[in-house]
């Protein structure tokens, strides 16, 4: 009963909390520092799914445009062909070139003194050499009647009294040493050698196909590298008239908080396909090509005795074409996305 007592319905008074921010009576003190919040990355697998869904939605809007899309990868893959099928010409060249090497040979004119037992002993010798795969021995009389054979001066020859003609040794060096160096090496060898009047190398006209054929390429690098940047601005200004076409869009994109690598990743994977959509029609016009010429090439070489045959593309060829293009799409997009991107801002 000596307690007070307490009115209905009022309210119960609680100590009030100290200040926060009130300093503390010792001194001033450090003030909190404000807490760093990471921004989440996304999951790898998140970030492919993303890549891969603009990558199909970029190809499904050129098939809704199928005529334009098509003349522009013709354009590129007309570009492309050119400097590939020359290339893969030359190589086809190159291989041709290797066979004549491998037939060449190192002609050694004996002296006319020297016996037929000497000429023999002396290409036994030579045929123990490890740079020296072959040696033919041809006698004076072997040698004058191949060439009554071919000559066709059978008359004349038979009113001269003595045979003009010396013993030839014929060397065939090993394939591996068969280099301008080793071959020039192997000749001064032969030309000191007892006996030997002359050694006369038959490589000098394949060494100048090959210089021929240095140049070609060379010549073709820089055709492929025009063309090339040709295909670079082929893409940027399609590009260019995709990114005026979808103006509108990519200002709502901005005005919604759209930054520009979101902008920029769809225009990207367009010229990606723009190159390999062009890569694989240069593809398909070298292999038809090389295919139309395969059979008259073989015909030809075939009167020479010979069994060679063009190869067109490989896989190596064909892999490096497809990354060319695809490169050279990407690479012509980033260009024109990065120009003209910055161009437009929401108004």
């Amino acid at each position: 009963m000596g307690r007070r007592s307490r009115k209905r319905g009022a309210a119960v008074r609680r100590p009030a909390p100290p200040p926060r921010n009130r300093k503390p009576r010792g001194g001033w003190r450090w003030p909190a520092w404000p807490q760093l919040r990471w921004p989440r990355l996304a999951s790898p697998r998140v970030y492919a799914a993303r890549h891969l869904q603009v990558l199909l939605e970029s190809l499904g809007r050129l098939t809704h445009q199928p005529a334009a899309s098509l003349m522009t990868a013709a354009v590129i893959g007309i570009a492309l062909a050119l400097p590939s099928g020359l290339l893969t010409l030359l190589d086809n060249l190159q291989r041709l070139s290797l066979s004549w090497e491998g037939t060449a040979s190192i002609s050694v004119f004996l002296n006319q003194e020297l016996e037929a037992e000497a000429g023999q002993a002396l290409a036994g010798e030579l045929r123990g050499w490890p740079e020296i795969d072959e040696v033919r021995y041809i006698s004076r009389a072997e040698a004058l009647a191949e060439f009554r054979e071919h000559s066709g001066f059978g008359e004349v020859l038979d009113a001269l009294e003595t045979n003009p003609l010396p013993s030839v040794l014929v060397v065939e060096p090993v394939k591996s040493d068969l280099t301008p160096a080793g071959a020039e090496s192997l000749l001064q060898r032969l030309q000191a050698l007892e006996g030997a009047e002359l050694a006369q190398l038959d490589l000098q006209w394949v060494q100048r196909f090959a210089a021929l054929m240095e140049i070609g390429r060379r010549g073709v690098l820089v055709v492929g590298a025009l063309l090339g940047l040709a295909v670079l601005l082929i893409v940027g200004n399609t590009i260019r008239l995709d990114i005026q076409n979808r103006r509108e869009e990519i200002e709502v994109t901005k005005l919604i908080g759209g930054t520009d690598a979101f902008i920029r990743r769809p225009f990207l994977y367009t010229g990606f396909w723009y190159g390999v959509g062009g890569a694989l029609l240069a593809w398909l016009l070298v292999q038809l090509a090389f295919l139309l010429l395969r059979g008259p090439v073989a015909r030809l070489a075939g009167l020479y005795d010979s069994s060679f045959l063009l190869q067109p593309l490989g896989f190596v060829d064909s892999l490096n074409l497809l990354l060319a293009g695809a490169l050279l799409g990407w690479l012509g997009s980033g260009l024109a996305v990065g120009r003209h991107l910055r161009e437009i801002e929401p108004s």
